[in-house]
């Protein structure tokens, strides 16, 4: 059975239940910090343990683990001693090349979804490999912690997600504006330059020239876009 998430606490060692108790830590627990998961891991199944999480905006975030100290030690020197051995590391490498593999197919996998998405006509053909590379480049490193990482929806949407989002910090002056801390409001912003996003890209879509005060074209340094073309 899975231990409760709580939050921490109003000092160092206590916690916040679900519907609001704390729960002081035994003596001898101590909070074991987020950073090496196959430690949480044994720690997590070897017993008594809290889980200690915290929410920013709409994301939650790891503190770490309440458990006894004995018990953390106890792993922390059994884990030490596999990770010494001759054939740990050579799962490690092997684990690293798997992974490593794994996100090449998906950066090239990501990359072709973009280039479907965006659909720009032959005329800015090189145009739109660019600009691909660009949000791929940006959206697929692992632990990036942006849309294109998601597993939650298609990759076709992810894509295009990726591409507005990307033009929403590259063209329009998002990052600069002062927005008003209303319920609603930044959600609101957000659509409104979407769909301004939504309007350029269709230009590059058909067979028309982009003018020489394009947002795109001077966000990927201009190039071959072939801006202003009759």
């Amino acid at each position: 059975m899975p231990s409760p998430i709580h939050q921490p606490g109003p000092t160092a060692t206590n916690v916040r239940t679900q519907n609001g108790t704390v729960l002081e830590a035994p003596a001898d627990w101590v909070l074991l910090p987020p950073g090496d998961p196959g430690l949480t891991r044994r720690v997590k199944a070897a017993g008594d343990h809290w889980v200690v999480q915290e929410r920013r905006g709409r994301k939650m975030f790891s503190r770490g683990v309440w458990a006894a100290r004995a018990t953390i030690e106890r792993i922390r020197e059994e884990l030490a001693a596999e990770r010494s051995t001759e054939q740990f590391a050579k799962r490690q490498a092997s684990a690293a090349k798997r992974r490593e593999k794994v996100q090449a197919e998906y950066v090239g996998d990501f990359h072709a979804a973009v280039k479907d998405f965006l659909r720009f006509h032959d005329r800015h053909a090189e145009f739109a490999e660019r600009f691909a590379t660009a949000v791929t480049t940006h959206a697929t490193p692992v632990g990036s912690g942006t849309v294109a990482r998601t597993e939650r929806i298609p990759i076709e949407r992810r894509a295009e997600a990726a591409v507005i989002a990307w033009m929403r910090h590259q063209t329009t002056a998002y990052d600069s504006m002062q927005i008003a801390r209303v319920k609603g409001k930044r959600r609101e912003v957000r659509r409104m330059l979407a769909q301004r996003s939504q309007e350029l890209l269709h230009r590059y879509r058909l067979d028309e020239p982009v003018t020489a005060g394009c947002p795109l074209a001077r966000a990927l340094g201009n190039g071959k876009a072939r801006v202003g073309d009759p």
